[in-house]
């Protein structure tokens, strides 16, 4: 396997289709060792620091595991704006120069767009980011990717509708981001008009020649799709709580909506969800979210050996 070539990972836009094909082919090698009973001592000596300014439970959660299964120990920072020397007023460079001390790998989720390239700016040992505020969050376009790989078998041509938030979400527009590196994808974009996709990444598309379409309809795309990527509309990001409840509920996909969407195609999200898919989808073959949240763990496993150059 060729060495892999990023020490930071800080935006789902950064990574070639070679980069993406090792990094799959490195979670498939290592998903079996996801359970308790199994594990390695591949990153045994490592310490892996997880700096989280905002609530998390997959990804922090999925972070902590991974490092574990890989024999590392982990140092975790929760709710670090209000636990942490940030409380205090201490700067995120400030505090990564701090942790560096501590660590091998630091991974950062924070408010701030921006946040995770100011912590590789001044930091030692490699960064990843778990999530910059509306920004990006690259590990959870890659572990999404992985799931539609392993659900439909490819990637290449796919149709991928996705709805709900997608002004603020950073899942949505990292995916997007991500799967220019691949052929004939084809985007519906389903949102309020408030919550619509922002310009960088249609603009993004439309340089790579890539198709998509915006619609407020749910309906209109269900039997087009091979994906539906399911948002919620985001409470925290709003600065009035009247505009929130606007769109609250917006997009509430059902057992009727199941009914018209094609048999193979899978439904995903990356939660958490609030009230944008009925519990009674849950039992649908389509469903596919907490396969997905659980793929997350082999991809952040995968992430760390190829970093810190156990390959």
């Amino acid at each position: 396997m060729a060495k892999f070539n990023h020490k930071h990972i800080l935006t789902a836009s950064q990574f070639t289709r070679k980069n993406l094909e090792q990094i799959f082919e490195k979670a498939r090698e290592l998903e079996p060792l996801n359970k308790p009973e199994k594990g390695t001592d591949l990153l045994k000596g490592y310490m892996i620091a997880l700096l989280f300014y905002e609530p998390s439970t997959r990804t922090r959660n999925s972070f902590d595991a991974a490092a574990k299964n890989l024999g590392a120990w982990t140092l975790t920072t929760e709710s670090a704006s209000i636990s942490s020397s940030a409380a205090k007023g201490e700067s995120i460079e400030d505090t990564i120069r701090i942790v560096n001390g501590y660590s091998d790998l630091i991974v950062i989720r924070h408010p701030e767009i921006g946040s995770a390239k100011r912590a590789a700016a001044v930091s030692e040992v490699p960064v990843i980011n778990a999530g910059d505020g509306a920004g990006s969050h690259p590990t959870q376009s890659l572990l999404d990717l992985y799931t539609i790989e392993k659900e439909l078998g490819k990637i290449d041509g796919v149709s991928i509708g996705l709805v709900g938030d997608l002004l603020f979400g950073r899942a949505a527009r990292s995916l997007c981001e991500l799967v220019t590196v691949f052929k004939n994808i084809k985007f519906y974009f389903v949102s309020p008009t408030s919550l619509k996709m922002r310009p960088d990444i249609k603009n993004l598309l439309k340089r790579k020649k890539f198709k998509f379409f915006e619609t407020e309809k749910l309906d209109e795309v269900l039997g087009k799709v091979d994906v539906l990527y399911m948002t919620r509309v985001q409470k925290e990001r709003f600065a009035a709580e009247e505009d929130y409840l606007k769109v609250k509920g917006v997009y509430v996909l059902g057992r009727k909506h199941l009914r018209m969407m094609k048999k193979y195609s899978i439904v995903i999200h990356p939660l958490p969800r609030v009230d944008e898919i009925a519990y009674e989808v849950d039992k649908d073959h389509r469903a596919a979210y907490f396969r997905q949240a659980k793929n997350g763990v082999a991809i952040r496993m995968a992430l760390l050996a190829l970093i810190l150059g156990k390959e």
